[in-house]
């Protein structure tokens, strides 16, 4: 009789290899997971040795809603000879020549031809806005608010491709509070200078992060200590779902910036049978937004959706807009593919993993409003979390993150 497996024989071993790969496999994507986790944690240090560099040359931190202005005419968003941004660049622009994209800094602060036949009219130097549609796009391109920068991305975030121009996982701190988050002490948005002593004083006392819109501020404004204050945040970036963490409801007929408990507004449109998706039968999803405008879709835009973030409520807690409008002020906590947490970027440029559940105050009676913080001595209504996202309101970080 020749030698040979009974049926049985080959069952057991098929079944003994099926056991093991199963044993295996989870310790497989852990590993792998823990490989994307490092990467992304030396994106951050990345950035913050950008920062640092950028504050050595200029002495000065980048802007957010920073860039050039002038007038309107022509349009400065759809006109390829627009001549001028809005001051809408955020904080990234001016950082890519100390991340290793020289080359792109070299496109975006020339004058840019977009066909390329010497024939102007010419992109002016820093860009258009970026707040330019696809649609803009189609019609003259300008390849550098287009281009996905590796540094950028967080290899846990698998987001890829349209209808992104361009995705960032990382976004700058703007403090724990929603007043003046988008125009800082600039009352109007058309790139004009106005400045008043009324909006100066409110938005010095909202804007608490470090990064505040259309502000430079240096290391000095930390008086906190760097090593005790956020300055940047992962986010994730959409994938085209109803994800609480990337695409925005808005707090339609309430004004967050006024009231008390805006912090857990928002989540009653959580779909209680999915808890990181919107319910889609009642969430105000905006009338006119389109795909996108979701939250990191756009690298160069310094809208907080795009590229801010807020230490109001804790990591991987739901997104809102203030009313129907994707480009004002929200409550835009960070948030990560991976497992419990986030990693954000202190001022010292160290890199740490804040948990979801780290103390973050009183969230159904926190304000996030200027007049609660009428004086510089004012402590953060948002426990910890809120604290590390203040630069100078003399609290002492007493607990190892």
């Amino acid at each position: 009789m020749r030698p040979g497996f009974t049926l049985v024989e080959l069952l057991v071993v098929i079944a003994i290899i099926g056991v093991l790969v199963g044993l295996l496999l989870p310790a497989v994507q852990a590993a792998r997971e823990a490989a994307r986790r490092m990467s992304c944690s030396n994106n951050v240090k990345q950035l913050g040795l950008a920062v640092h560099n950028y504050h050595s040359a200029y002495q000065q931190l980048p802007m957010q809603s920073g860039g050039t202005a002038g007038l309107n005419t022509p349009n400065p968003e759809t006109d390829v000879a627009g001549g001028h941004n809005r001051y809408r660049l955020s904080w990234l622009v001016g950082l890519t020549p100390f991340f290793e994209q020289q080359a792109l800094w070299e496109q975006i602060s020339n004058p840019l031809d977009p066909n390329g036949d010497g024939v102007a009219p010419f992109f002016p130097p820093m860009g258009p806005s970026p707040a330019r549609t696809l649609t803009d796009h189609a019609a003259s391109r300008y390849e550098p608010w287009l281009t996905d920068i590796p540094t950028l991305r967080c290899p846990s975030d698998p987001g890829d491709g349209l209808p992104a121009q361009g995705r960032t996982n990382y976004a700058a701190c703007q403090g724990d509070a929603l007043h003046h988050q988008v125009l800082g002490h600039m009352n109007n948005d058309r790139g004009v200078l106005e400045n008043s002593s009324n909006w100066e004083r409110n938005a010095g006392f909202a804007c608490r992060g470090v990064f505040r819109s259309r502000w430079a501020r240096v290391f000095r404004d930390i008086e906190d200590g760097t090593s005790n204050t956020i300055m940047a945040a992962e986010i994730n970036t959409d994938l085209g779902d109803n994800h609480v963490t990337t695409r925005p409801v808005h707090a339609i007929g309430m004004d967050l910036r006024q009231s008390t408990g805006v912090a857990v507004f928002c989540e009653q449109f959580v779909d209680p049978s999915r808890p990181q998706f919107w319910n889609p039968s009642s969430a105000p999803f905006t009338t006119i937004a389109n795909n996108e405008d979701r939250r990191g879709y756009r690298w160069a835009y310094g809208r907080p959706l795009y590229t801010g973030m807020s230490t109001i409520n804790p990591p991987n807690k739901p997104i809102c807009m203030n009313g129907d409008n994707h480009v004002t002020d929200g409550l835009l906590p960070p948030s990560s593919r991976h497992q419990g947490g986030c990693h954000v970027l202190m001022a010292d440029g160290a890199v740490k993993f804040i948990t979801d559940s780290i103390e973050s105050g009183d969230q159904s009676g926190g304000k996030c409003t200027w007049w609660r913080h009428n004086d510089w001595g004012e402590t953060s209504d948002f426990g910890l979390w809120g604290a590390l996202g203040t630069i100078n309101c003399d609290e002492t970080i007493n607990v190892e993150l």
